[in-house]
């Protein structure tokens, strides 16, 4: 997949670029903003890397811009700004995920493979699925106006469906997203949770709004 990085050290750079073509995608390097916004311009990206203190600006004035314009191309942050109150401006800025200089190569593409995986933001603040409504911002499900208390993980499950709506998801992919490994114990935890979540989300004499697909995984409809 095409991945724009935006970095002016030239060090750093070429070295997430490297790491990226090794693991099999396309890496576009530039060093400022003006370029980082061409090359977006231009459109066919697949997620952004993207440095924080940049020569012309801020990368998260970037982030709010490309948000402004309703764009969900998943943003990976980085910066050397730790503070808990840098993440949280970084993150409330539209980036989907924030990883601290120095980093480890593994820990830069485990994350690059997370954002790819969960699929485009979510960019509505609530998601309607026939007689389920879905509260992001709150993290909070109703089915019929009654709240349907989901737990964290559930709720990370459906986020992940959520993103591909309309389209399945394979289970390789729900348990990289929302468990970071494949494991027998991740894979029957899941399918314990599609259950329980399956009985949460269904209305009374309905089927509900999750959808197996045999052999390969799961997915939520368009409309329920």
């Amino acid at each position: 997949m095409r991945i724009l990085v935006v970095e002016d050290h030239p060090e750093t750079r070429k070295m997430v670029e490297r790491v990226l073509r090794e693991v099999g995608h396309v890496p576009d390097g530039v060093g400022d903003l003006a370029a980082a916004r061409g090359r977006l311009a231009a459109g066919g990206y697949a997620a952004v890397v993207l440095d924080w203190m940049l020569p012309d600006g801020a990368g998260i004035d970037l982030c709010r811009e490309l948000r402004a314009r309703g764009s969900s191309l998943p943003i990976l942050i980085l910066t050397a700004r730790g503070g808990v109150e840098d993440r949280v401006e970084g993150l409330d800025a539209g980036a989907d995920d924030y990883l601290r200089k120095p980093f480890a190569v593994a820990e830069l593409l485990a994350r690059v493979r997370a954002l790819l995986r969960r699929g485009p933001r979510i960019e509505a603040p609530v998601v309607s699925l026939g007689e389920v409504e879905v509260r992001l911002a709150e993290r909070r499900v109703l089915v019929q106006g009654r709240e349907a208390p989901l737990t964290a993980r559930e709720f990370a499950i459906l986020e992940v469906l959520l993103r591909h709506r309309g389209r399945p998801v394979s289970r390789a992919d729900i348990l990289q997203a929302v468990w970071g490994e494949e494991s027998d114990s991740a894979e029957s935890s899941l399918e314990v949770l599609i259950g329980r979540m399956r009985r949460k989300l269904s209305p009374q004499g309905s089927d509900g709004p999750i959808e197996t697909h045999r052999g390969f995984g799961y997915s939520i409809g368009r409309d329920a």
